[in-house]
């Protein structure tokens, strides 16, 4: 019996789709391994969080409560759920490769003497897990030895969990902490305000790169095409390591790996670094004037023209479109 502990990250009092997509991989997990999948949220009052993820399938909901989970800070969350994982006795503890993600579960492989695969993108039958190497350019199947195991799931790999037709019991809990023992301090959390969707959960994404030349023309050539098709705003690493825009809207291997149904790639060459946080896209659109970019080798539709004269055409005809 292969029982699985599913970590549910929440945001601002709700929960992303990254979520949803772990509940998804846990389940999958949990009916291969003949387990069950167990939802753990943590918080200092996570009972009416625990209740709304209850709708989802899982066996049950753990509602892990403690003051020191009011806010996220790794070393209070390592500690509380290496402790339930051991109390519950699973086999698998599981998130989503997000910035939580990332930034937790190597924590909480070592705190668990576990071994850890991350960023995992298949389940398989004979209890391997697949996951990509090198940008993406090799996939290697692994195996996990121990009597606990870690994973981190790509959001991209896996579907958002839909809603069950019965609703899992909430299970309230006092998470095991030594507060003593902890070295960090939550101080302030400064996010970025923007009527815009959020990267990693918009149907459609625009991308600009190096080939815009300066911020300035993010805003008054990139941006209006952006707005005109209600999309998130992306961009390649050489745009944010040139201050064209900020680090958290790069796409890519060392930025966020997004999937969404339309991707539109302007003035970017196309590194298998960026192709590493965007082909898994349902379609993609690049526009670029050098024939010969790679990013030509993974769009669908491309256009070999001048971005600075075809961006504006784009965004006067996707506004003729919406308003016809």
């Amino acid at each position: 019996m292969g029982d699985v502990l599913i970590f549910a990250e929440h945001q601002g009092g709700h929960f992303p789709k990254t979520t949803l997509t772990a509940v998804h991989a846990g389940l999958e997990l949990a009916g291969k391994r003949s387990g069950k999948a167990i939802a753990v949220v943590a918080g200092d009052a996570p009972e009416a969080l625990a209740t709304e993820l209850a709708k989802y399938g899982t066996s049950k909901v753990i509602a892990l409560e403690h003051a020191a989970l009011k806010n996220y800070l790794a070393d209070a969350h390592a500690q509380a759920l290496a402790a339930l994982a051991k109390k519950e006795g699973v086999e698998f503890v599981i998130a989503t490769a997000t910035a939580i993600g990332k930034d937790l579960f190597p924590r909480l492989a070592a705190r668990l003497g576990a071994p850890m695969a991350s960023e995992i993108v298949t389940i398989n039958d004979d209890g391997t897990f697949v996951r990509p190497m090198y940008a993406g350019n090799a996939l290697a199947s692994v195996e996990l030895d121990g009597p606990i195991k870690v994973l981190t799931v790509r959001g991209t790999a896996f579907d958002a969990a839909k809603p069950a037709a019965s609703a899992a019991p909430v299970e309230k809990q006092a998470a095991e902490i030594d507060a003593g023992a902890l070295k960090m301090e939550y101080v302030a959390f400064n996010a970025t305000k923007s009527d815009r969707p959020q990267l990693t959960e918009a149907r459609i994404v625009v991308s600009g790169g190096r080939g815009l030349k300066s911020g300035e023309n993010f805003k008054t050539v990139l941006e209006p095409l952006v707005d005109e098709m209600g999309a998130a705003m992306g961009a390649s690493r050489a745009a944010v390591d040139a201050g064209f825009v900020p680090n958290d809207l790069q796409v890519g291997q060392t930025g966020k790996v997004v999937a969404p149904e339309l991707y539109v790639a302007v003035g970017i060459s196309g590194a298998i670094q960026h192709l590493a946080g965007m082909k898994d896209s349902k379609i993609i659109v690049a526009i670029n004037k050098d024939e010969e970019a790679p990013i030509f080798n993974v769009a669908d539709y491309g256009l070999v023209a001048d971005l600075f004269k075809a961006v504006p055409e784009m965004a006067a005809e996707v506004k003729k479109l919406k308003h016809s």
